[in-house]
Order: C-alpha cells, then sequence, then structure tokens
C-alpha cells in the first residue's frame, strides 16, 4: 500500500502588490528586485483579521472536490506554516473547526519552506501504516503582517506574499503511482542565518522595547548563505530521491521547486539537468509563500493540464533551520 495524491487546490489574496507598490513604501525599485528574485509581484492578504487557516479553507475546499470528498470524509489534517493565525493552538484546528471535519487529529508541522514535504511524509507513512485513509495537507502563510517596510527590512521583505496550497492524500495498490519517495535533511548550523528571533520563550519576558528598538523581531537573513546552501542542498536531495527510484532526472516530466528565489530554482534545475520547459515557476506572480509554494504549483500544473495520470513529479525545497527535502510522486 502506498499514498496518492487524488486532489489539489490553491488559494490567493486578490489584492496584488507590484515592485512598484513595494516602491513606493521601501527604498527599492521593480528592476533591482526581478533582477535579483525574479519577482514582479506578490499578494497581501485585504485587511486585518486574515490568518493562514482562512487562506487554507478554499485551497482545502478545492483539493476535497478534485479528490471528490467533503470534509466530513478527513480524516487528519496536516498544515505547514511558519506564520499560524496566533502563537498556540495550531492553524490546524483552526482549519479543522472552519472547515466542519469534526474531531479529527490535527497538527501544525514548523519546517517552514519545507514544510510541505515533511507533511507529505508524515501523511504518507499514515496511509502506508493503514492508520487514516483521507488526510488532508496544507501550507498555508500570511507574510505581509509580519515584514519589515522600512530600509533595513528591505532584502525580505521583497520576497514574501500571503497563499494557500493544499493536497488530498489517499491510499492505493498501483505498482507505480503515489508517492514514491520523500527524502527530508536538516542542520541546525544554519539556524540563524535565517530566523525571527523574537518574541522568544527563551527570553524573559519574551519581547521588550529594547528588542524591538534592535528590529529584532523582524525575520533576518543571510542571503548569501542561504542561497549557497539551497542551490547545493536541493538537487543532492533530489538525486537522491531519484536514485532511490532507480530514476534520473530526464525521467521527470515536472519538476515542482519552491518558489524561494528564480536565480535558486534556475541553478538547481540547470545542475539536475532538467530543461526550463518541465520546471514550474509563479514566484514572479506570487513571490515566496514558503509552505505553500509546492502546493500551490502542483495545484495549478494540475489544473493547467502539466500533471496528468501518469506524469512523474519531482519537488524539492530548502529553508529555514537549516532544512530541505525532495519527494518523487507519480500521478
Amino acid at each position: 500500500m502506498r499514498s496518492r495524491i487524488t486532489g489539489a487546490g490553491h488559494y490567493l489574496p486578490t489584492r496584488v502588490v507590484t515592485n512598484d507598490d513595494l516602491s513606493k513604501r521601501l527604498p527599492t525599485i521593480d528592476e533591482w528586485i526581478q533582477q535579483r528574485t525574479g519577482i514582479k509581484e506578490r499578494r497581501y492578504i485585504e485587511h486585518s483579521g486574515i490568518g493562514a487557516s482562512d487562506l487554507a479553507v478554499p485551497a482545502s475546499k478545492m483539493a476535497l472536490a478534485q479528490a471528490g470528498l467533503e470534509p466530513k470524509d478527513v480524516q487528519a489534517i496536516v498544515f505547514a506554516t511558519l506564520s499560524p493565525d496566533v502563537n498556540f493552538p495550531g492553524s490546524a484546528c483552526f482549519l479543522q473547526q472552519k472547515l466542519g471535519c469534526g474531531q479529527i487529529p490535527s497538527l501544525d508541522v514548523r519546517n517552514q519552506c519545507s514544510g510541505f514535504l515533511y507533511s507529505l511524509s508524515i501523511a504518507d507513512a499514515w496511509i502506508r501504516a493503514g492508520v487514516y485513509q483521507n488526510v488532508l495537507i496544507v501550507g498555508a502563510e500570511v507574510h505581509s503582517t509580519g515584514i519589515d517596510f522600512s530600509e533595513h527590512g528591505r532584502d525580505v521583505t521583497v520576497l514574501f506574499g500571503d497563499g494557500a496550497g493544499a493536497v488530498v492524500l489517499q491510499p492505493t495498490e498501483h505498482p507505480t503511482q503515489g508517492v514514491r519517495s520523500v527524502h527530508l535533511a536538516a542542520d541546525g548550523v544554519g539556524a540563524k542565518e535565517l530566523w525571527l528571533e523574537a518574541p522568544a520563550s527563551m527570553y524573559d519576558p519574551r519581547l521588550t522595547v529594547e528588542m524591538m528598538e534592535q528590529r529584532r523581531h523582524w525575520p533576518k537573513m543571510n542571503g548569501k548563505q542561504v542561497f549557497r546552501w539551497a542551490v547545493d542542498k536541493m538537487p543532492e536531495i533530489a538525486r537522491a530521491a531519484l536514485s532511490a527510484q532507480g530514476m534520473s532526472p530526464s525521467d521527470v516530466d515536472l519538476f515542482v521547486p519552491h518558489q524561494a528565489n528564480m536565480r535558486i530554482n534556475q541553478a538547481v534545475a540547470e545542475k539536475l539537468g532538467i530543461p526550463h520547459d518541465r520546471v514550474v515557476h509563479n514566484i514572479e506572480r506570487y513571490g515566496n509563500t514558503t509552505a505553500a509554494t509546492i502546493p500551490i504549483g502542483i495545484s495549478e500544473s494540475w489544473k493547467d493540464g502539466k500533471i496528468a495520470e501518469g506524469s512523474r513529479v519531482l519537488m524539492a525545497a530548502f529553508g529555514a533551520g537549516f532544512t530541505w527535502g525532495s519527494a518523487i510522486v507519480e500521478f
């Protein structure tokens, strides 16, 4: 028994924020952002009061509809996010209630840009073990309320957008169809190269005026280190997944990388030898939606006919932690 993706969905807020819009709030220009990231625009929530679980609702309903399921059929929820609605409880519990799934297990996964692949691994293991049959996996983020719209935060702020993606995982006895391989890794040596330090439980009090004056409550990134690690580790772990299945990059019908930076994706695809027309890029429209990027890419590609029955899809991600992962799924 293995698991297969039977439905996918996505949702993006209606508020479009272009690079020119950002240039009115930050010392930046459209050309600078596009050259360094490939991003032209991103989506932000329309108003205060919208959380990651709210964006997850329409994405989840779309995925369930494609799978021919209703919320009452879902047996477990795995919700990947670094921007939960509140510090606790987890956003999966809010989503469970909003969908009306009933009293099913619901958990959050905090692995940032690799969160969807970590979540896929958990759900896949549950189904292989016969624990559950209908698992909803969600990646959803609201970044726009937690980024620094000043010169100090420019390099990070231009990257991120809000959005949600979801897939439904169910069992299959097909000899090749389904989740064929998931590989995960982490190295805490890079934990402070991409992080949000405060508020934090290791400090008492968790947040002070001094911390805020030092801008420690905004995300920080060592862009050069993140780029270097990403272009090294993503191809490495993608090859591990391919090798485990006796496959080569030429066997891949579609590559869905995490959308952190267009230059990273291009470098990774080049290292793997996967041609441009088989690589999913949506970062130019949505920016980096962290845990949501891969399920959004899957959902859009399926809707556009780039994924069909028998398609072999390679996924790879790298992000804060450092964490990274890959997966091969046959649809």
